[in-house]
C-alpha cells in the first residue's frame, strides 16, 4: 500500500493505492467497517459486486510489555473469485504485505529516534 486517504470513520469510504511487487498499481475504495484509534482499523473492499471477491483487511496495534507496539495485519477473502484470485496473486500479495510491514517498521523507528 503506497498511500491511503480519506476520513477515518466507520462507514466512510477511503481511497487506497496498492501496488504489488513488480506489478501495476491500482486504486480502490474500501468501506471502513471499524475504526478504533490507536488500536484497530478494518475495511471491506469488493470487486465489482458483493459476493464476487470481498476482502476484509484488518490492521491492529498491540502494546507490548516493553513499551513498544506490535503491528498485526490480516486479510480475509471471500466470494466466487476468492480462491482463484488468491491462487494467482497470493504470493505477490503476501510479499507486498511483508514489504509494507518492513517499510512501516523502518519509518516508525526513524520517527522514534528523532
Amino acid at each position: 500500500m503506497q498511500r491511503a486517504r480519506g476520513v477515518l470513520e466507520e462507514g466512510e469510504k477511503i481511497e487506497v493505492f496498492l501496488q504489488l511487487p513488480r506489478g501495476r498499481g491500482m486504486t480502490f475504495r474500501p468501506k471502513l467497517t471499524r475504526v478504533e484509534p490507536n488500536r484497530e482499523m478494518r475495511w471491506l473492499g469488493r470487486l465489482f459486486m458483493p459476493g464476487l471477491f470481498d476482502g476484509e483487511h484488518i490492521f491492529e496495534l498491540h502494546p507490548t510489555d516493553h513499551g513498544g507496539t506490535r503491528f498485526v495485519q490480516r486479510e480475509y477473502v471471500r466470494g466466487l473469485l476468492g480462491r482463484p484470485l488468491l491462487a494467482m496473486m497470493g504470493d505477490k500479495t503476501l510479499r507486498g504485505f511483508q514489504q509494507m510491514n518492513e517499510a512501516l517498521k523502518a519509518r516508525a523507528e526513524e520517527v522514534n529516534s528523532d
